[in-house]
This record gives structure tokens, C-alpha cells and sequence, in this order.
């Protein structure tokens, strides 16, 4: 062996060739993102739920109801124009009444197993005992003791205790309708209410905000209250199923508007969250079985007006199915047209 061999040899025996950087990993890459996104999802989630309007709605008092199976829901739409300026009280056609009001009573059942949940319209002008203020229209409940008053109102006349309760203004409403694209509602008749700015033509159409709200408003009928109920459980009926569909919760331009929509405008219990919210919407998606409280008389009632009376035995009936999680007979529920 040559010396000259032997002296390369040595060198290249002590020779370590540099490292290479390793490229990294497509899954680690894929994994981080994921990482990041659900960071700033939980972070969205916290924000918004932390934003919520939350009041003292179902404070317990001596006689409250006892827990039932399934979970109910006092839904409540007031007539609140607070939040509004001049320009929206006057694209809205709200007027300016002041104070708050009810415009909408309902309650909602979601059973504990399967099968649909229960959509029950309370009619504003129902003659029931208002705690500590004799008997009234239930929605003075509301005018005189707020929410909490209302609450016990209506477990009292139902005998339902109420799990969780929502509250929403006519702003907030229409802002909701808009933050989902709108709701498609297929119209039977000519609409027409210029109190509720409402002009419908007969056919499938998608109402924008501003027409959802008088579309559920409206009284322009024979019936009056009794039709606007019935509208109002066909609207949030199919505003839930829109607001849970894939078209809007797969898509961010809908999705977060929506969640920022429900901050500015839902007022829940102080112990509700928006868990409670999405379960409900969820409970309301997968079909929904509608009643009206059963009508016995609208009498004339010194003091009150007109009212409107229970049918006594058909409303033990009603809710005391949905105090057992059973099904309500088939001859009280509103029949789909």
C-alpha cells in the first residue's frame, strides 16, 4: 500500500458527511393546522357563548313544578325596539310603542328518546292567574314582572317546569333571518299587512329578515291571533331546519354570522349556554310536531278585554303528555297542510 494511499485513507476515515434536514412530514403539518383550527374554534365557541345576554329568568320559588322527563323550552319574542335606530324601526315597520311586550309565547318539548319534539303556541290573550295579580291576558305576566313572572305564569297554567328559557327581540329576529340567507316559506294566499310591512304573493319564496318579521307579526286575518301563531310555529319551524342544515354550518360566510347574530340579539337564563342553544335548534331540525293551546271561548271580560279561554280538559290532556315525555294525541296537534 503507497504512502500516498494510506495518508488519503486516514482523511477519509475521519470524514463524516453533514447531516441532511429532514423535510417535514406532511401529517405533522396536517396535524398542526388541525391543532391551530380547533384552538381557535373552542376560542370562537368561549367568546361567543361569554357574549350571550343572560338574565334571571327561572329563579325557583315555593310550588315551583318538579323536574319531568324530556327538557322544555319557554320561547319568547318581544316586541323590544330598544336596539333599533330611527332607519331600522322604519325598514322593520315595528312603530314606536314603548316598553316590552310579548309577541310570541311558546313552548317547546324535546323528549328524552326519540321521536319528534312538541311546539306549543300559547296564545298572548290567554286568560290564566298571574302570580300575586289576579287573573290577566298572560303576556301582562311579561309587562308586569318581566321574565321570571312570565315563567312562573306558564308553569303554572301548564304545570310544565321549564328547563331553559330564550328571549328575542324584533331586530334580532330579523338579523338572524338574514345571517342564515333567509328562510324559504311557501305562502298560500296574498299577504298583505301594511302595520306589519307586509306584501306577500301566494308561492315558494325565500323571506329576508324584514319579511320574516311581518310574515310572523301579522294579524290581518279571520282568525287573527290564532293564524299568527300558527305562522310563527311554521317559520321558527323552518328557520331551525335552515340554521342546521349543512348549507350553513359548513359555511363560514353563514355560520359565523349566525353565531355573532345570536350575541347581539337571544337574551337566555343566566345558566343557559350555547350548547343549550345549538341543542335546541338540533331538537327543532329533525321535525317538529305543532299544537296551539286548545281554544274553549273568547269571551269579553271586564277589565281585560278580549280574551282567550282554555278548553280545560284538552289542555290537562296536552300537557300532561308532555309532563310524561309521551306523545300528545294525534287530535291536538296541527295537522301539516
Amino acid at each position: 500500500m503507497s504512502a500516498g494511499y494510506h495518508h488519503g485513507y486516514q482523511q477519509n476515515a475521519g470524514y463524516r458527511p453533514a447531516p441532511q434536514r429532514r423535510k417535514p412530514r406532511v401529517g405533522r403539518i396536517v396535524l398542526l393546522v388541525l391543532v391551530v383550527l380547533l384552538a381557535a374554534g373552542i376560542g370562537l365557541w368561549v367568546y361567543v357563548d361569554s357574549s350571550l345576554r343572560r338574565i334571571d329568568a327561572l329563579p325557583d320559588y315555593e310550588g315551583r313544578p318538579a323536574d319531568t322527563p324530556g327538557t322544555n323550552w319557554l320561547l319568547v319574542g318581544s316586541d323590544a325596539r330598544d336596539d333599533l335606530s330611527e332607519e331600522q324601526k322604519a325598514a322593520l315597520s315595528t312603530g314606536d310603542a314603548g316598553g316590552r311586550r310579548t309577541d310570541t309565547i311558546m313552548v317547546l318539548h324535546i323528549p328524552e328518546g326519540s321521536g319528534n319534539s312538541t311546539l306549543v303556541s300559547v296564545p298572548r290573550d290567554s286568560y290564566v292567574d298571574i302570580p300575586g295579580n289576579g287573573k290577566n291576558k298572560i303576556n301582562a305576566a311579561f309587562a308586569i314582572g318581566g321574565a321570571p313572572l312570565l315563567v312562573q305564569t306558564v308553569e303554572g297554567a301548564t304545570g310544565l317546569r321549564v328547563d331553559h328559557y330564550m328571549e328575542i327581540g324584533f331586530g334580532g329576529f330579523a338579523g338572524i333571518v338574514d345571517a342564515v340567507g333567509g328562510v324559504e316559506m311557501c305562502i298560500e294566499e296574498p299577504m298583505k299587512d301594511p302595520l306589519a310591512g307586509l306584501d306577500l304573493q301566494p308561492g315558494c319564496q325565500e323571506l329576508d329578515g324584514a319579511q320574516a318579521l311581518g310574515f310572523v307579526r301579522s294579524r290581518a286575518f279571520a282568525t287573527a291571533d290564532l293564524q299568527r301563531v300558527q305562522n310563527q310555529r311554521k317559520f321558527l319551524a323552518a328557520l331551525s331546519d335552515r340554521a342546521t342544515s349543512a348549507s350553513v354550518l359548513a359555511n363560514p360566510f353563514r355560520a359565523f354570522p349566525l353565531l355573532f347574530a345570536a350575541t347581539d340579539s337571544i337574551s337566555v337564563d343566566d345558566d343557559d349556554h350555547l350548547h343549550n342553544l345549538a341543542g335546541m335548534a338540533f331538537g327543532m331540525g329533525g321535525g317538529v310536531d305543532t299544537a296551539t293551546v286548545p281554544v274553549g271561548g273568547t269571551p269579553t271580560v271586564p277589565g281585560a278585554g278580549s280574551v282567550v279561554q282554555w278548553n280545560r280538559e284538552n289542555a290537562l290532556r296536552l300537557f300532561g303528555a308532555l309532563e310524561k315525555d309521551e306523545p300528545v294525541p294525534a287530535d291536538l296537534l296541527q295537522q301539516p297542510k
